[in-house]
């Protein structure tokens, strides 16, 4: 009886393990979707999955390179999409449900003071030990929330954006665009994810054609429900959100 007792508290413990295992990766919920689902014309280029990002290296949490966002906000993109397509654009989103863990991730990353291998490109002027007093990083994200985007505006046709080659050399993300990584969006003055104040949406150094393809950007989504944050002109919450007080943590991948 005693072995038998001893294989089941073995298999009982097996089993909490395997439930403390699964409860590790909750799954989203019913209200958000894959954009692809709603609209596969909206081109999409993952940051966090990739190393060509503030960190320097794939983000916690993103298992696969697509956008989940909460339905509404999915609907919403569509809208806007549909208009600047009739006039030659497509919209390009960095990122968008950010789970709890990345944001968890952000955060370990800009306590460790010694990684600076990124700066030169996404923070050159910003003092590593400044992140989280000029608001740069925080321990919660509204993208954790399903209804924000990190987005920009593409002209038609577009060009594939070259693949990021760790350890290339790095040019500073408010370089001009000629100069710094190449990427398919029109000219907003800066690179995506730049710790800078010239990625203020209206910073007034920011000025012509680049000021335009800002607001460009920030009218076609405010028409449909997105209010941009005003220190990054890449970034967008639909409201009103369905979720506007529940920061979420399952992990991004196809079988949400």
């Amino acid at each position: 009886m005693t072995g038998l007792a001893s294989a089941f508290r073995t298999l009982v413990v097996a089993a909490a393990a395997l439930s403390a295992h699964a409860g590790a990766d909750p799954t989203a919920p019913r209200e958000f979707v894959a954009l692809r689902s709603v609209d596969a014309t909206i081109i999409q280029e993952m940051r966090y999955t990739s190393r060509h990002n503030f960190v320097g290296a794939p983000v916690d949490g993103y298992q696969q390179p697509l956008c989940i966002v909460t339905r509404p906000a999915a609907r919403a993109l569509h809208r806007a999409q549909s208009k600047l397509l009739r006039q030659g654009y497509s919209l390009k989103v960095y990122d968008c449900y950010r789970p709890q863990r990345a944001v968890d991730h952000f955060v370990r990353w800009a306590k460790d003071l010694d990684d600076e291998a990124m700066k030169k490109e996404f923070y050159p002027q910003v003092d590593k030990s400044r992140l989280f007093a000029d608001g740069y990083i925080a321990e919660k994200s509204g993208h954790s929330r399903g209804s924000t985007v990190d987005l920009t505006v593409v002209k038609l046709p577009a060009l594939p954006t070259r693949p990021y080659v760790p350890g290339e050399p790095l040019v500073p993300c408010f370089a001009p665009q000629s100069e710094r990584f190449p990427d398919n969006s029109v000219d907003m003055g800066t690179g995506f994810d730049c710790f800078d104040t010239l990625s203020h949406t209206d910073d007034p150094r920011i000025q012509g054609e680049r000021r335009a393809n800002r607001q460009f950007l920030k009218d076609t989504l405010s028409a449909e429900g997105f209010v941009n944050l005003p220190q990054e002109w890449w970034h967008f919450t639909f409201r009103p959100e369905p979720f506007p007080d529940t920061f979420f943590d399952f992990p991004v991948a196809r079988h949400q």
